[in-house]
């Protein structure tokens, strides 16, 4: 049995030695064995553990999603769901890219001194702006989530600065709104796969709100076969 020190399971897999220290601190590579000395040593299934996990983020899974699926009860069948999302995403972003191109040729081939086809541009502009799905969701997420901070932030330094507590008075009344309207929105605009059973669901809004979840994936109760685990978020 073949046994890695940290910095050969590094150069392995090409990166560095802080990486592979980094996933032991996540709790997502720890070392299989340790020497008198107390330096960490990894077996193959380490290695090929360590490669599973660059894969999947060359992927683009957050590492906050890989570490949901590894710790899964069935990391088969959430990992299948969720390479099946990243594919039609990606699959998606080429469909968008192509038809840029193809707009793009047309207008070139269709420019004759001052003649522009105008239809065309039209297609341009709509395929640019074509942000859908889960990433302007998350996005819009994102932009409230930082108009929050602002306005939480804004209102302490002042209080503290000053002595005046009417800012934050009136402040915290607002991110509370702005963080139910996000909540709602982000509840009503997503669904999940069960990985075991393979069904689309929508679970009620207490139990999705307090689950634990990944950016991609969220510790529900499938309502058709009774599957407790991760399943993979989806636009619904």
């Amino acid at each position: 049995m073949s046994n890695y020190t940290t910095g050969e399971m590094a150069k392995l897999c090409g990166v560095s030695v802080r990486t592979v220290q980094f996933y032991d601190t996540k709790g997502l590579l720890p070392p299989s064995d340790l020497t008198e000395g107390g330096r960490r040593l990894y077996s193959e299934s380490d290695l090929n553990k360590l490669r599973l996990i660059l894969m999947l983020k060359s992927f683009g899974l957050s590492l906050d999603t890989i570490i949901g699926v590894l710790s899964s009860e069935a990391p088969g069948k959430v990992l299948y769901l969720l390479l099946g999302e990243q594919l039609k995403r990606l699959s998606g972003e080429i469909q968008e890219k192509q038809e840029q191109l193809d707009a793009i040729k047309a207008i070139m081939a269709g420019v004759s001194g001052e003649s522009i086809p105008v239809n065309s541009i039209q297609d341009v502009g709509k395929t640019m702006k074509n942000k859908k799905g889960l990433r302007k969701i998350h996005s819009a997420m994102l932009a409230v989530g930082l108009i929050m901070d602002a306005i939480q932030i804004g209102a302490i330094v002042v209080w503290v600065m000053t002595g005046i507590w009417l800012p934050f008075a009136i402040g915290m009344p607002i991110v509370i709104a702005l963080g139910a309207l996000t909540v709602r929105m982000y509840y009503k605009n997503t669904a999940y796969i069960c990985p075991e059973c393979g069904e689309t669901f929508k679970p009620s809004l207490s139990r999705w709100f307090f689950s634990a979840h990944t950016l991609k994936a969220r510790k529900l109760t499938c309502g058709k076969c009774g599957h407790t685990g991760y399943c993979v978020e989806v636009l619904g």
